[in-house]
């Protein structure tokens, strides 16, 4: 069968997303030192529904907050510039990732971003459990892991039932049949939408990588907590599509983060109540 290369790929999707230059504005604040919380509020506020969806997320169950945050000054300065920036980000790409996957990966239109959302969560939670430097830089890599699944399904429908019978009768990882098959895969065309938008190095090796994170070089550290992350969410059955159930923890990734067993059951139970706050996914809605 001949496969379709990656930049081909690429070249014939249209709906390649384009990261919003407001969105781009709110990220080189965020990232700029000398930036106030008013600078931030001014450029939000310039989008209404953005602003809408910022809040929301900030009152989340997941911060904690006992008052309400009403103003986007002071969710910056409760929150601080990494969360904001995390914050904006997730309700931007929530419109990419809220989309019915039904040909190659079987995914409802909620299911994608229910898992991506919970995939960032809990990646989160590990950084700050194993006291990672960025856990907002992982609570974004885990969001966008799979962001390159919405671009290759435009192209999986075809040669679905390939990919399925690879790992339903040979006993392959979804990401090996996706190899097998089409000769890359989804973290492979995610790794590409991620550089489009220039993101760091880093959260793009950890898209890339997801599945593998002893390849990673740049930050094995944040990829493997994506990894982990990525399986717990699969583990959890969280948004599962076809490929859900055929990834397994990396000893490596274990090793780098200094996990066992009991670690990632504790995980599990103390995510419970973030991943079943609504406030958390929903902020679509205004």
């Amino acid at each position: 069968m001949e496969k379709l290369d990656l930049e081909t790929l690429i070249n014939k999707v249209e709906d390649i997303p384009v990261f919003p230059n407001s969105v781009s504005k709110i990220i080189a604040i965020t990232e700029n030192p000398e930036s106030t919380a008013d600078d931030i509020e001014s450029e939000i506020l310039k989008d209404q529904s953005l602003t809408s969806k910022v809040l929301k997320l900030a009152n989340s169950t997941y911060y904690g907050y006992a008052r309400r945050i009403s103003t986007i000054s002071e969710a910056t300065v409760l929150l601080g510039f990494a969360a904001i920036k995390s914050i904006t980000i997730a309700s931007t790409v929530s419109g990419l990732l809220i989309k019915e996957l039904p040909g190659g990966y079987n995914l409802e239109k909620y299911d994608l971003w229910n898992q991506s959302q919970s995939c960032a969560i809990i990646a989160r939670y590990i950084s700050n459990k194993i006291k990672f430097s960025k856990p907002e830089e992982a609570y974004i890599a885990g969001l966008l892991r799979d962001i390159g699944k919405t671009i290759l399904n435009h192209y999986v429908a075809d040669e679905y039932q390939s990919i399925i019978n690879k790992v339903e009768l040979e006993g392959k990882s979804f990401l090996e049949a996706e190899m097998e098959v089409l000769g890359f895969h989804h973290g492979e065309v995610g790794a590409k939408v991620a550089k489009n938008w220039n993101f760091p190095k880093n959260l793009v090796e950890s898209i890339l990588y997801h599945h593998s994170p002893e390849k990673a070089n740049i930050n094995p550290e944040l990829v493997s907590i994506i990894h982990i992350a990525d399986a717990i969410t699969m583990m959890m059955g969280l948004g599962l599509g076809t490929d859900g159930l055929a990834y397994n923890f990396s000893q490596f990734a274990l090793d780098t983060l200094n996990l066992q067993s009991s670690d990632i059951d504790q995980i599990i139970f103390e995510c419970m109540d973030f991943l079943s706050d609504d406030e958390s996914f929903n902020i679509v809605k205004n």
